[in-house]
């Protein structure tokens, strides 16, 4: 796994097979991708930490036959710039989303959330409910729980924090083995496709910079943020919503987060997936896009 760190994404165009578009952000070049009918209603798919728009590469080809759809990499994350001196907070990544919606004129959108998407994406939606449509959530939360693994934990311990996540890359190496289930295994080009983002210190700043924005203090800056997310979340209680989740993420556990979803959106469809872990498009891709595209079709 540590040669392929230093090497080119290998089969990168077989596996990501999408024209790149850049969106200019004061400076700075915003990666993302547009797939499908430019008049088709927007499907908006982001991504959490540590992936990028290729956790989505298996999804796009399969809703952008009838959808319009948009897949960003957050500053600092895939393709887009990764700037030492930058503001990595939940609220600039959703200030970032609704700068790319508002620039491709998007009216109707369709959102499909996983990891820290969520939070990014509700945020979003809580601004402009008038735009949303369906919600389709995988293994995320958009509200505060008051717990983290301790394999996160580590890496937020100053010094020791960025020696692991930044000169190791140890945060996205254990993501390959714990955010997935232990029936399945990567293959070398998938490992290469998820690591080539992130082959160095520098490449890795917005790895670290989600850790340490997860905020466990009371006084942590993206805790009002969250809260604020959270609060404005039942003004979707009636939109078509379907949960897909990994039943066993380490993370996300089943157990504290579904239940919490579940409470807020009644009308939820709801699907459990066994033996998937935390990434689990990548455990069960095969099982996921019928149920999401028999859920598009109601």
């Amino acid at each position: 796994m540590v040669k392929l760190m230093t090497k080119k994404i290998q089969g990168f165009k077989k596996l990501y097979p999408f024209k790149s578009h850049q969106l200019n952000l004061n400076g700075l070049q915003y990666h993302y991708l547009d797939q499908g009918p430019p008049n088709a209603p927007a499907m908006v798919m982001l991504h959490g930490n540590p992936t990028w728009s290729f956790y989505y590469r298996n999804l796009i080809p399969v809703l952008s036959k009838t959808y319009r759809v948009i897949v960003p990499d957050h500053i600092g994350c895939g393709l887009s710039d990764k700037p030492q001196d930058y503001a990595y907070t939940l609220a600039q990544h959703i200030q970032n989303l609704e700068t790319l919606i508002t620039h491709l004129d998007l009216k109707t959108i369709n959102l499909v959330m996983h990891d820290w998407g969520g939070a990014i994406g509700m945020g979003y939606a809580i601004n402009h409910p008038e735009k949303m449509d369906r919600f389709i959530v995988l293994n995320t939360a958009a509200f505060f729980v008051p717990l983290l693994p301790w394999r996160i934990k580590v890496c937020r311990i100053p010094k020791l924090g960025d020696f692991l996540v930044r000169g190791l890359n140890g945060f996205c190496l254990a993501a390959l083995v714990f955010a997935t289930s232990q029936h399945r295994r990567f293959n070398r080009n998938i490992i290469a496709g998820y690591l080539g983002p992130y082959n160095n210190w520098k490449n890795r700043i917005a790895i670290h910079r989600f850790i340490q924005d997860i905020p466990m203090e009371a006084g942590h800056g993206t805790r009002t943020t969250l809260d604020r997310i959270e609060a404005g979340l039942g003004q979707f209680c009636k939109h078509p919503f379907l949960i897909v989740w990994g039943e066993d993420d380490f993370c996300f556990t089943k157990r504290d987060f579904l239940p919490i979803w579940q409470s807020k959106f009644p009308q939820a469809q709801v699907e459990v997936i066994p033996r998937a872990g935390h990434y689990v498009l990548e455990d069960a891709a095969e099982t996921i896009i019928p149920l999401i595209a028999n859920f598009l079709k109601r």
